[in-house]
């Protein structure tokens, strides 16, 4: 594998770029300034086996849950480099799992995170495409739960934990166990804001299933400490249209939007989640539907904007073709009354 021909900001998707864009060093790296390169002076996990013992060691030490391989990267001056304490980025390369498609992975959690912070205005954690210098593909993210100037770590909480959800008292699906209606009524109770943060998670939750992410677990949502002491939903991340890689459900909680939210009168009606559905799902879990109405209108206005930076994006031609595919099946059905 040789390295990519960049036409396209490896995080912005802006085109006219070889690298990191001057918008893109700031958003990732803290600096216009920073001249840090897109591609790594090292090779992914695998290559070589002293390469892989130096990944493993310094895997041993990172915190960050999930079951794709994850490692610290800790900046130092322009340098991205491995490290197992104070790691400033999170390192995602292509995962060893039979999945199809497997190399676009990285491109797509890119693409999607890019899609929710710049189409829809979601709140996201910082992001990139980096390449290791075989060529292959990899995912960077920064990490948004350190205060400013190195004085400590926000307080970070997901809803698995809130809802004292663990594998010890349900076993390994134990993240799946629950409805969004009960992150709802969790952010009711911890959320000074709720009515503000229930409709920013109410945009996260409609804009995954537009994207056909099917793994939005309760891990993947997350209650975070501000500088003023109180708490709000933190930066979205691990999104991703996971109907790329595997057949999975249109949702990924067991009990869904609600618990017998396919007795609805147009699930029933369609088979399929529609707009009346996310409609009553606002409705139970406290927010304005006609906000919720119009949140809906504006992410279905903008669609189109979305399939545009798919085709942007560092996704092999047959998964853009899939991506947009997904998005236009789950448009239509979000469209229905």
């Amino acid at each position: 594998m040789s390295l990519p021909t960049i036409k396209h900001c490896p995080c912005t998707l802006q085109p006219g770029f070889s690298g990191y864009s001057p918008a893109a060093q700031q958003t990732l790296f803290g600096s216009r300034a920073k001249k840090v390169s897109h591609v790594l002076p090292f090779d992914p996990p695998g290559k070589n086996s002293e390469q892989t013992r130096t990944y493993n060691e310094k895997r041993k030490s990172i915190s960050i849950s999930g079951v794709q391989e994850k490692y610290s990267l800790k900046l130092t001056r322009n340098q991205l480099t491995l490290t197992d304490t104070a790691g400033t980025h999170i390192l995602k390369p292509v995962p060893a799992e039979r999945l199809d498609r497997i190399t676009d992975l990285p491109a797509n959690e890119h693409v999607s995170m890019q899609m929710a912070r710049q189409v829809f205005g979601i709140r996201t954690a910082a992001c990139g495409m980096l390449f290791f210098q075989d060529g292959s593909p990899g995912y960077i993210t920064r990490r948004f739960d350190y205060k400013p100037e190195g004085s400590g770590k926000y307080h970070v909480e997901d809803f698995a934990t809130l809802l004292a959800k663990s594998p010890e008292n349900e076993g390994d699906n134990f993240k799946y166990n629950a409805s969004y209606l009960d992150i709802a009524e969790m952010i009711h109770h911890y959320v000074a804001a709720a009515p503000v943060v229930l409709l920013e998670f109410f945009r996260l939750v409609v804009f995954n299933y537009l994207i056909g992410n099917g793994d939005a677990h309760l891990k993947n949502f997350s209650l975070m400490e501000t500088g003023h002491g109180d708490y709000t939903l933190s930066p979205a991340y691990d999104l991703l249209c996971t109907a790329l890689h595997l057949d999975d459900g249109r949702l990924a909680l067991h009990d869904g939007l609600y618990p017998g939210d396919f007795e609805e009168a147009s699930y029933r009606s369609y088979g399929t989640y529609t707009r009346n559905s996310f409609i009553v799902f606002a409705e139970k879990a406290g927010i304005n539907t006609e906000l919720a109405g119009k949140a809906m209108n504006e992410m279905m206005n903008n669609t189109d904007q979305a399939i545009a930076l798919v085709e942007r994006s560092f996704l092999s031609d047959d998964a853009q073709l899939a991506y947009k595919g997904v998005m236009r099946e789950r448009q239509r059905s979000l469209q229905l009354k």
